[in-house]
């Protein structure tokens, strides 16, 4: 009752407010990552606050950059994680959103109230957050695998030709940094050459690179294993029950996605709204259900499902808590090496 006077009280004042911001206040563009946000949860924030919602999708952070870089965006909410974020900050591409002014900011669980790339939540406000590891099916497995990402880089016969790798520059580079001892921030050029000739090897083994359509494709078996991101997993695996998933031991991924509100973006006081609208507990849990990862709200726990409280793709094991390495900003010399890598390897 109390979030929903709250939202009605908001919307009272920006239909109350000059001709300018009243015409902001009918639209929503959001930019977000596919399959990431519930149909519902668009539809109930729009019937609360009188607010059309348009969805456009992206699968890499690069595509997301690209496309606001160019300048033909338009959007009012955009899903970068972290490193990205700081690095737009940098860039100048985003407004200040002043998240710590928000009602719902006090819901923000430590530490990502306080996020090295943005310390103070100027810019941001915290969203899902999740690892990458590989997912396989056992079925097809003849023996256990081990738990390295040697399984994926060095397939066995079984997966050879049904295996997929994200089409992320960043995840791919750094997967293959950790198996080879490096790090994922190397600028090394012999290190940057070991990398290129790994994934080299490798491709022949590939089926495709794909950031989009992981959930799909796991659950349909159209490939038999699959670097992939935690909660795509989590959704594959309630269609596909003998999947699995593999933390691996040389060191993986610990990542969070965020709102922020790029430069140009034109219905300001709305991303503002809706930011504040997921910092709710019971839309962040909403949030969390259908997108299979965890989400950074206190309150939201009660609201899980059971199977995601349960997975423990999803809720890291304490055992594997120190195989996770928290996402940060490369210095430009270590993403020239990576675009050099991936132009390579897609030839």
């Amino acid at each position: 009752m109390i979030r929903r006077l709250i939202l009605a009280a908001t919307t009272a004042l920006l239909l109350a407010a000059p001709a300018d911001v009243q015409a902001q206040s009918k639209e929503l563009l959001l930019f977000n990552w596919t399959n990431y946000m519930p149909p519902a949860l668009l539809k109930r924030f729009e019937a609360e606050t009188g607010i059309k919602v348009t969805l456009d999708t992206y699968d890499t952070n690069e595509s997301m950059l690209a496309k606001l870089q160019a300048g033909g965006s338009g959007y009012d909410l955009v899903v970068p994680t972290g490193p990205t974020v700081k690095q737009m900050i940098h860039d100048g591409l985003l407004l200040k959103s002043d998240v710590q002014s928000m009602p719902n900011y006090k819901n923000i669980r430590a530490p990502f109230d306080k996020p090295e790339f943005d310390p103070a939540r100027e810019y941001s406000a915290p969203y899902m957050w999740g690892t990458t590891g590989i997912a396989y099916d056992t079925a097809i497995a003849k023996e256990k695998l081990t738990d390295s990402w040697k399984e994926i880089f060095e397939p066995r016969p079984e997966f050879a030709g049904k295996l997929a790798m994200l089409s992320d520059m960043g995840e791919v580079f750094a997967a293959a940094a950790f198996y080879l001892g490096f790090d994922r921030c190397t600028d090394n050029p012999e290190q940057g050459q070991a990398i290129l000739e790994l994934l080299q090897r490798q491709k022949p083994a590939v089926k495709v690179y794909s950031a989009s359509g992981t959930v799909d494709r796991m659950a349909s078996g159209e490939v038999a294993m699959h670097q992939a991101w935690n909660g795509a997993f989590h959704r594959a695996q309630a269609k596909r029950a003998t999947l699995a998933y593999i933390y691996p031991r040389e060191g993986t991924n610990l990542w969070a996605d965020n709102f922020v509100i790029p430069k140009g973006a034109r219905n300001i006081d709305n991303a503002k709204l809706f930011i504040n609208f997921m910092l709710d507990p019971k839309n962040a849990g909403e949030a969390s259900n259908f997108t299979g990862y965890n989400n950074t709200i206190t309150g939201s726990e009660a609201l899980l499902t059971d199977a995601l409280k349960a997975d423990a793709a999803v809720n890291t094991p304490a055992n594997m808590m120190g195989r996770l390495n928290l996402s940060r900003e490369c210095p430009k010399t270590n993403l020239d090496l990576r675009e050099k890598v991936w132009t390579r390897l897609q030839r």
